[in-house]
C-alpha cells in the first residue's frame, strides 16, 4: 500500500487507477492501452476502503486514493447520455483517455458494449465511497446504475441471468445469454434499499430468488450458469469461472441467515464446486486458477479463494479448508517485491502487469484474510 501512495499522478489521476497495465516504475505497458476501469476501479475502492478501516481511519491518503478512483469512474467512464444504457459505468477502455469516448470497448467488448455486472461492481463500490465520504456524487452514480440496470432487467431462467453477459449500450442488442456474475448487483439494490430507495425491493428479491432457484443448483449440473466474468474472454463455449461462485459464497457468508437459511451449506456447495473445477497443484502448492480457458493462479482469483476459504473457516468453526486459504495466500504474497511493488502473480518473478491481479482486486482479500483470522497476522482483531 505504501508502494501505491506514491504512485505519480496523470491527468489528476494516480497512474494505476487509469491504466490496467503498469510496470514496476509506474509507466504505462507500451504495448497495451486496454483497460478495465469499473471492475479495477470498482474493486480498488473496496480494497482502499477495507485497509483504511483495518487501519482505524488514521490515513486520510488512503482515503484519498479511493476518492481518486470514485472520480475516475464517475467523470471520465461513462457510456454518452443515449441508447439502452446511458451513463452507465463502462467495462473497458483505452488507458490515458479522459474521458473514455463512446467506442471504448476494448479486450473482447466489442466498441460500443458494456457488461451489465461490471456496473453492478462500480455501483457497490460508489455506494460504499459515498457512506466513507458523504460525498453525493458518488451515490448518484450508483443509483443511476442500479435504474439503469433494472430497467433492462429481464426474467431469468435455467438459460438465462437476468443480464447478459455484454451489450450494444445503444440499441440493447445482447451478445452471450449468462452472465456468472449476478452478487455485485445484489449487493448494489442492497445497499440502495438499505438507503431508503424502495425502488430497488423487488429486484433484488428477483435477482436472489433467481439465483437460489437456478444458479446455485446449477453446480451440480454443468455449471453453465457461471459462464463468463472477465472482460478479455468471448469463448463461444462455456467458460465458467471461478470468481463469480467464489464471491457470491462471500455475500452468504456474511449475510448468513440474514439471506439463507442454508447458508452453510450453500457456500459450501460454491467453495467445493470451485475446488473440483478450478484448483491445482502448481509449484507444489494447492491454488486456484481463474476460469476453465485460464487456469493460472493470477493474484485476483488466488487472493479471492483463500479469503473465501478463511471467512468460511472463521464463520463456520470448520477447519476442513484452513490449511488451503493459508497456502493460498501464503503464495500470494511472494508476488510482492521488497520494495512493495506486486507482480500479477507468484508463479514467476517480476514487477507490475495487470493492476486487477498486481492490487486492486487481492488488497481486500487480505483484509478479509487478517479479519477472519487474525492470528495469521498477529494482530489482536478489532
Amino acid at each position: 500500500m505504501d508502494w501505491y501512495l506514491k504512485c505519480p499522478l496523470e491527468h489528476g489521476y494516480p497512474m494505476f487507477v487509469c491504466m490496467t497495465f503498469m510496470d514496476g516504475n509506474y509507466q504505462p505497458d507500451s504495448v497495451r492501452h486496454d483497460m478495465i476501469p469499473a471492475m479495477q476501479d470498482g474493486m480498488g475502492i473496496v480494497s482502499w476502503l477495507k485497509y483504511y478501516v483495518y487501519e482505524g481511519r488514521r490515513n486520510k491518503a488512503v482515503l484519498r486514493m479511493a476518492e481518486y478512483m470514485g472520480d475516475y469512474l464517475v467523470k471520465e467512464c461513462n457510456t454518452p447520455d443515449q441508447g439502452k444504457y446511458p451513463g452507465f459505468t463502462r467495462s473497458t477502455g483505452i488507458a490515458g483517455c479522459f474521458p473514455q469516448p463512446a467506442d471504448c470497448g476494448r479486450q473482447a467488448d466489442h466498441p460500443y458494449e458494456v457488461e451489465p455486472d461490471k456496473g453492478g461492481i462500480a455501483g457497490y463500490a460508489l455506494v460504499l465511497l459515498y457512506k466513507e465520504t458523504k460525498n453525493k456524487i458518488y451515490l448518484d452514480q450508483a443509483v443511476h446504475n442500479g435504474r439503469i440496470l433494472v430497467s433492462n432487467m429481464k426474467t431469468g431462467d435455467s438459460l438465462h441471468s437476468p443480464w447478459p453477459f455484454r451489450v450494444d449500450y445503444r440499441t440493447g442488442e445482447e451478445r452471450f445469454p449468462v452472465s456468472g456474475n449476478m452478487t455485485y448487483i445484489l449487493r448494489l439494490f442492497d445497499e440502495l434499499s438499505d438507503l431508503g430507495y424502495t425502488e430497488f425491493d423487488l429486484p433484488r428479491r428477483k435477482v436472489w430468488n433467481w439465483i437460489l432457484k437456478y444458479q446455485i443448483p446449477d453446480t451440480q449440473r454443468n455449471g453453465a450458469l457461471w459462464n463468463m466474468f472477465f472482460e478479455d474472454h468471448d469463448e463461444s463455449t462455456t467458460n465458467r469461472s471461478a470468481w463469480a461462485p467464489l464471491n457470491l459464497a462471500r455475500y452468504l457468508l456474511e449475510k448468513r441467515v440474514g439471506i439463507d437459511s442454508a447458508w452453510q451449506s450453500d457456500s459450501k456447495t460454491l467453495i467445493d464446486f470451485v475446488i473440483n473445477n478450478f484448483s491445482g497443484i502448481c509449484l507444489g502448492i494447492p491454488i486456484c486458477g481463474e476460469q476453465d480457458y485460464d487456469k493460472n493462479p493470477w493474484g485476483g482469483i488466488l487472493s479471492t479463494y483463500g479469503a473465501v476459504l478463511a471467512i468460511y473457516t472463521a464463520a463456520t468453526g470448520s477447519d476442513e479448508y484452513r490449511a488451503l486459504s493459508w497456502q493460498a495466500i501464503n503464495y500470494c504474497l511472494y508476488a510482492v517485491n521488497s520494495d512493495g511493488c506486486p507482480n500479477e502473480q507468484a508463479t514467476y518473478p517480476g514487477r507490475g502487469g495487470w493492476q486487477e491481479d498486481c492490487h486492486t482486486d487481492k488488497v481486500h482479500n487480505i483484509i478479509d484474510v487478517l479479519e477472519a483470522m487474525p492470528a495469521w497476522g498477529n494482530r489482536t482483531k478489532k
